[in-house]
């Protein structure tokens, strides 16, 4: 049988702890007198956590000095752990599980790939950090996506070509970052938003079995 890499980014594909992000810079964004809505978060979907402090004073003309920066930085992840405290399996989105358990029943090969600085914590409450053959997050990578740098270490880490590769992403970033690592993307979330991806699903739940095997086979 061939064998596969699958790779997973985190947030918005595994778990949806996107809405745990948003209040956690929201609160920063309020703080700082900046209007910070569900649209602006869109902005912030697979870049490093730097860069999305950027982003939200960009969108208020904020200048900062470094020392505050670093403060504002520190109090966001403090405020987002704080919210994961209490993380479960209820948090894994509609039809992941059946997916993972699905490929390792055939063998298949499962990395995560993601900016999350807090990968493990979360696949560990959330009961899913066995499924993974490897795992890349923000402490493993320099450059953010759309670089494809922390999907070419999954598959690295994997034995497997980027050719044998299939990303999972829910982030125009991530998506750009499949393609430009030659790996085959699977957009997770709006066609409109993701129409760069080879395959785009709403969910999982539109994912059967029939289009896993066709992805081991190809």
């Amino acid at each position: 049988m061939n064998t596969k890499a699958f790779i997973f980014d985190l947030d918005g594909v595994i778990v949806d702890t996107a809405k745990y992000h948003f209040l956690a810079w929201q609160k920063i964004a309020n703080e700082l007198g900046i209007e910070f809505t569900h649209e602006h978060n869109e902005l912030l979907k697979g870049v490093s956590r730097v860069r999305s402090l950027e982003i939200i004073l960009g969108l208020g003309n904020v200048e900062a000095s470094q020392e505050d920066k670093d403060k504002w930085l520190i109090q966001k992840n403090e405020d987002y752990l704080s919210y994961l405290v209490d993380m479960d399996e209820s948090e894994i989105l509609p039809g992941v599980m059946p997916v993972l358990k699905y490929l390792k029943e055939q063998n298949q090969l499962i990395a995560l790939g993601s900016a999350s600085k807090n990968a493990r914590p979360i696949l560990e409450k959330t009961g899913t950090l066995s499924f993974f053959d490897a795992i890349v997050d923000g402490n493993d990578v320099s450059n953010a996506k759309p670089d494809p740098e922390v999907f070419l270490i999954a598959a690295k880490l994997l034995d497997k070509k980027p050719k044998d590769s299939i990303v999972f992403e829910d982030s125009v970033a991530g998506i750009q970052a499949a393609n430009i690592g030659g790996m085959i993307s699977v957009g997770i979330g709006e066609a409109s938003t993701l129409h760069e991806a080879k395959y785009i699903f709403k969910d999982f739940t539109h994912i059967d079995k029939n289009f896993i095997d066709k992805l081991i086979k190809g």
